[in-house]
């Protein structure tokens, strides 16, 4: 059964997979090796890393990338930090994913709301319910009726990695 969501979670964009997979945001090479036991969160294809699949840990700027798209200025908030990626193409989030990725009941998130400008104007502390679709759902609608925010970044708060990006409707 599919469960449909309410906003439309971005995957990392192909051009910008492309040139992580050559040289990632910090500056460095990338460096595929293969995980003997998957399970990290890949933001390719927004799903978890199969056992045995090449992958790569890259430093990725998603507001930066943003801001080039847009004409933003995101100035100070303009942040990078490590996603995995598969070190080859992928072809992308299945199109009849379920629900929102990477949703585990009682996880921690952060949403962060940024304007147009790129400019933080809010955030939440989000836990993940036992129906990740609908407490996502909400969250998102909440940050929205604001006309200010222009995206909302999902962040691990453990870590504080990006998982996916979601943008207004």
């Amino acid at each position: 059964m599919t469960t449909t969501t309410a906003y439309h979670p971005r995957p990392i964009d192909p051009v910008a997979l492309k040139q992580l997979r050559d040289t990632d945001d910090a500056g460095r090479p990338c460096a595929p090796y293969t995980d003997p036991e998957g399970g990290d969160p890949l933001r390719c294809c927004l799903r978890p890393v199969a056992p045995g699949e090449r992958v790569a840990l890259v430093s990725y700027a998603p507001l930066r990338r943003w801001a080039a798209d847009t004409g933003a200025t995101p100035g100070a908030y303009d942040e990078q930090g490590p996603v995995f990626i598969h070190a080859e193409d992928c072809e992308g989030p299945s199109p009849d994913g379920e629900g929102y990725p990477f949703a585990r009941s009682g996880a921690l998130r952060t949403l962060r709301r940024y304007s147009a400008e790129g400019r933080i104007v809010g955030g939440r502390l989000f836990e993940i319910p036992e129906d990740a679709t609908a407490g996502f759902d909400a969250a998102l609608a909440e940050a929205f009726t604001d006309p200010e925010v222009a995206l909302v970044h999902v962040r691990a708060v453990e870590y504080g990695c990006f998982h996916f990006e979601v943008r207004r409707p």
